[in-house]
């Protein structure tokens, strides 16, 4: 009975488990801020783009 009373009292690997839970959030969360940030970057150097294209320079 001990080996089992050791097991349940045993939580060295929770630690280990809960900073990969919390990397894996933060992980989440940053791929997701730079998808919407990335694309509205894009739109905003499209839009850079566009314009100094449409202003023809006049030559």
């Amino acid at each position: 009975m001990s080996l089992w009373t050791r097991f349940w009292a045993d939580d060295s690997g929770q630690d280990l488990a809960e900073y990969a839970l919390l990397i894996s959030l933060i992980a989440l969360v940053v791929i997701g801020a730079v998808t919407l940030l990335g694309t509205q970057i894009n739109t905003v150097f499209t839009n850079i783009t566009n314009a100094l294209a449409g202003s023809g320079g006049g030559s």
